[in-house]
């Protein structure tokens, strides 16, 4: 308060004496009325001066509208009145026109008094919590001006007013009920204001994704058009950018809530024609900033791969390469959607292939790789998109040794295109590198040195390169027309920076020499590059020159480092003697430090994104200021080694690589006895496998030979007969794979047809007694004198009626014959069966002896089911006959019926006999069906009284039917 008195009575052009009292006036009308209506209107007139005279209408209003907020709020309206009156004294966004001259200082007061009332206002965190709490009005005249106000706080004093909400119960919940407002203006205004909230505060951007943050914001993107929207969307690309940078946590749950699937239809840009506006540049720029963040360099290594991935498997790199190749895309959004794809690839191997395979739209298609390298190379294109181009090169590349590879055969002789229909990769390179434009040089070294970066095998194939530099002159390898370029120095007319291409030539020799020896062998070979080497290390030259020497001392004391000794000329020793005679070690040292000193290189370690403001700056690579850090080190300690340290060193590095061979020898051995162990396992478990399955096997072929001899034996019992033959018979259908069931199905088919066979002696014999009784009932006609035309007529019918059943006998005989029939069929089925299985082969694992014991069993068992079988079939023969004397019988009996009519003379002779034999006839008839039982009733019609014998009879013989039905089923059920 006394700052800002001293504020105001510092002002010259202050308020007149009578504007004062008047606000001095509302204030105490404010605090002093009684009536609502009254205080209403003093806020209301507080407010009207509050742009004008914000100083006074702060310092002496203030205290008055935190009170009215905490005792009023049942009136919406005054609480409104006073909340836009507190933001016009806070905020620091003033309409009033004002002079140039004065414009400055107003700006300077302007943001020290915002400042100085946030913190006065805040200075009371119940205050921050009432305002809070006022925001969970509905009401349109609290809500926005409390929104707006509470911005403006934030921006004021963000990270004191962002603790305070942080520990106010349910403080960032209730904020995030604004984004569900159904009034646009309140939730574009929410949008700002949790920009403002989240802005570098970690704890709370996790409260507000978990608050479903992600899932509006981005329904409110995809509900204003997406990249297509205004500057709603603007506001919430930026709020997600503040959600997820930097902070991990957020991150993971973006990926495994599966938004990234969603950020897809942004860049679905349509037709080339439908333009471009302004705002969609910049949301689109925003929306490639975000897919960055996700997959940055930055971040944890696995959390960067697995958004690669998800951005990968929904279609994400794909719609970003189309983006890519598309024409009519602004320079400033392909600059950065190059930038993008260069993250989104950068060290996934999957990502990587599938940029390599993408082609250019053109006639014919060109690897997307090749069409940037042209823009790379090409001095024509803007500074920005070639060091895009060089970084999506170098993201390609990293860790990529596939890709590696494959540029690096471009240069071979084998696959270079003889037609030059094609420009590949590496040619593009080696134009870049040997153009008179010295940025096209350096970005061409620092994109082969990467090809070749932690790869010995490519850095060993690209000295197999050879160029054709005039015409009738030998080829030179790569590496010497490196050399020769840079010992030519500014002899050649380049246009940029002097220095240029001599450290990107440099950079890409210290790349390719470093961990390689046959590399250092074939540059010391030349005689040239150590004289010339030396020399540059030597001069005392000016400040631009200090790097390119520093550069030389890290090129020669990589030739000492990886120096195998090959060469006698240039060992280790002699290059250090040559060190110490013409540079001084302690001078060398000096020079190698040069590089670390430098002021772009702690700048090019940073990041690895190749950020220059202009084409001066682009001096160092961000891979290869690790490897100067790596190397520094080493080197100066190889240069400051005596020959005896040396030897020992060499000694130790000798034994080292013995033991290290040793160790690699008995690793081997051991991996090729865990090979053996594994086969072994696998082959002891597939051998229990198999000795189980036997096992079991065994087990149910013993319970099923023990099965058969049970039933064996209780057939046995019941049957009553004591045949050693269906046992055998029973078990060598089982060895021989024949179900036992059908050897049952055929005992009892032949049990059926002796049945039946007894069945029709039985019936032949009724017959007989049939005969006789009518003989009988004929003669007790005739001696009741019965007339003789009666007698006929009678005789006539029973004729009739005997040869009915006749008939029905044949029938039966003849289904009979197809029953035969069908059992030899079957018989000759089981005999085919018999003979498949009769060699049966012997379980694998088994002996030869128990094979043999098995063998000769089968054979015994294969021998008692022939003799089954012959047995069976003999039975078939004499059933056969059987039946032929049945049919004799009963042409007997036909004609038997015949010549009734001669004898019934005789018949009246045998009545006395017919009547002693009809007890037995009504025994026989027991087993006859409902026909025979109607010609018992004809016989009772007759007048012989045989009714309650025959019934009783019938009885009896249905029982013993019932008893041997179940019989039958208790045996099959055996």
């Amino acid at each position: 308060m006394n700052f800002l008195r001293g504020v105001m009575g510092g002002q010259s052009a202050g308020p007149q004496h009578t504007e004062a009292e008047t606000i001095q006036k509302l204030c105490d009308r404010v605090a002093s009325s009684t009536l609502l209506d009254d205080r209403r209107n003093a806020v209301r007139a507080l407010k009207s001066l509050s742009k004008k005279y914000r100083l006074e209408v702060g310092i002496q209003a203030m205290e008055h509208l935190i009170h009215v907020l905490q005792t009023d709020r049942s009136d919406s309206e005054i609480i409104g009145y006073a909340l836009d009156t507190l933001y016009n004294i806070i905020s620091n966004d003033e309409e009033e026109e004002v002079d140039d001259v004065e414009e400055e200082n107003s700006t300077r007061q302007s943001e020290d008094l915002g400042s100085q009332f946030t913190e006065i206002f805040i200075k009371q965190p119940e205050n921050v919590t009432l305002l809070l709490t006022l925001l969970e009005e509905f009401d349109f005249h609290v809500r926005w001006p409390g929104v707006k106000l509470l911005t403006s706080l934030l921006k004021q004093l963000g990270p004191q007013v962002q603790q305070i909400i942080l520990v106010s119960p349910m403080g960032v919940s209730r904020l995030m009920d604004l984004l569900a407002d159904s009034r646009e203006v309140i939730r574009n205004d929410g949008v700002l204001l949790l920009q403002a909230l989240t802005r570098s505060n970690g704890a709370i951007q996790k409260i507000v994704a978990f608050e479903n943050a992600f899932e509006r914001l981005l329904d409110i993107i995809t509900e204003e058009g997406n990249s297509d929207g205004g500057i709603v969307v603007e506001d919430c690309l930026i709020l997600l950018q503040n959600l997820l940078k930097n902070n991990n946590s957020n991150q993971n749950f973006f990926k495994e809530g599966s938004y990234i699937q969603r950020m897809k239809p942004w860049f679905d840009v349509g037709d080339e024609n439908s333009g471009w506006s302004a705002q969609k540049v910049t949301n689109l720029h925003v929306m490639l900033q975000l897919v960055r963040v996700l997959v940055s360099p930055t971040n944890p290594p696995g959390a960067t791969s697995s958004c690669q991935k998800a951005m990968f498997q929904c279609g994400l790199l794909q719609q970003l390469c189309t983006i890519l190749m598309a024409t009519g895309v602004p320079a400033d959004i392909l600059t950065e959607t190059i930038n993008t794809v260069s993250e989104v690839i950068r060290g996934y191997q999957v990502n990587q292939d599938y940029f390599a395979s993408v082609n250019a739209p053109s006639n014919p298609p060109r690897p997307a790789i090749v069409v940037l390298l042209m823009s790379m190379v090409n001095e024509r294109q803007p500074f920005v998109l070639r060091c895009a181009v060089l970084y999506c090169f170098q993201c390609f590349l990293y860790k990529n040794q596939k890709g590696q590879g494959e540029i690096v055969s471009t240069l071979l002789p084998s696959t270079i295109d003889a037609t030059g229909n094609s420009v590949s990769a590496g040619q593009l390179l080696c134009g870049g590198l040997f153009s008179t434009d010295s940025l096209s040089n350096w970005c061409a070294a620092v994109a082969l040195a990467h090809a070749l970066q932690e790869n010995a095998t490519q850095k060993e194939q690209l000295l197999r390169v050879q160029l054709a530099t005039s015409i009738g002159n030998p080829p030179v390898s790569l590496l010497q027309q490196c050399t020769n370029i840079l010992s030519q120095g500014d002899k050649i007319d380049r246009r940029g920076s002097k220095i240029q291409t001599r450290v990107g030539l440099l950079m890409l020799l210290c790349t390719w020499l470093s961990n390689c020896p046959i590399a250092v062998t074939h540059f010391l070979h030349n005689s040239a590059n150590v004289p010339f080497l030396t020399g540059q290390i030597a001069e005392n030259l000016g400040e631009e020159e200090q790097l390119v020497q520093g550069l030389c001392a890290l090129l020669l004391g990589i030739s000492i480092y990886f120096n195998d000794n090959s060469l006698e000329s240039y060992m280790k020793e002699k290059l250090k003697q040559l060190i110490e005679k013409r540079i001084g070690k302690e001078n060398f040292i000096e020079k190698l430090g040069f590089i670390s000193k430098h002021e772009l290189y702690s700048r090019a370690s940073q990041k690895p994104q190749p950020n220059f403001p202009s084409p001066e700056y682009m001096i160092f690579d961000h891979e290869f200021t690790k490897l100067v850090k790596e190397l520094e080190g080493v080197i100066t300690k190889a240069i400051y080694k005596s020959s005896e340290e040396d030897k020992k060193e060499e000694e130790v590095k000798k034994t080292l690589e013995q033991h290290d061979s040793i160790v690699t020898h008995y690793k081997n051995m051991i991996r090729e006895q865990d090979l053996q162990l594994e086969e072994l396992k696998q082959q002891i478990s597939t051998l229990k496998c198999q000795n189980e399955q036997l096992q079991t096997a065994v087990t149910q072929q013993v319970s099923q030979i023990q099965q058969h001899k049970d039933q064996y034996n209780l057939l046995k019992v019941q049957l009553g007969k004591d045949n050693p033959h269906p046992g055998s018979y029973s078990d060598a259908t089982q060895v021989n794979g024949i179900q036992p069931e059908e050897v049952g199905r055929l005992r009892e088919e032949i049990e059926e047809l002796k049945s039946n066979q007894e069945l029709l002696q039985s019936l032949l014999a009724e017959k007989d007694s049939l005969i006789e009784n009518l003989k009988s009932s004929q003669s007790s006609a005739g001696t009741n004198e019965l007339s003789s035309a009666t007698a006929s007529a009678q005789d006539s019918e029973q004729i009739a009626e005997l040869r009915q059943e006749l008939a029905t006998l044949k029938a039966q005989l003849n289904s009979q014959s197809v029953e035969i029939t069908k059992l030899q069929t079957e018989k000759q089925e089981l005999l085919q069966k018999t003979e498949t299985f009769a060699k049966p082969a012997p379980a694998s694992g088994e002996s030869e002896a128990v094979a043999a014991a098995k063998t000769a069993d089968a054979e015994g068992r294969l021998s008692a089911l022939l003799q089954e079988t012959k047995d069976l079939k003999n039975e078939i023969k004499a059933l056969s006959e059987e039946r032929t004397a049945i049919k004799e019988q009963l042409d007997a009996s036909n004609s038997t019926i015949a010549i009734l009519q001669n004898e019934k003379n005789k018949l009246e002779v045998d009545v006395t006999d017919s009547k002693r034999e009809q007890d037995d006839l009504l025994v026989l008839l027991a087993d006859q069906d409902q026909k025979i039982f109607s010609l018992k009733n004809k016989l009772k019609e007759l007048g012989h009284p045989v009714e309650e014998e025959d019934e009783l009879e019938s009885g009896d013989q249905d029982d013993e039917e019932d008893e041997d039905e179940d019989d039958g089923k208790d045996q099959g059920h055996i």
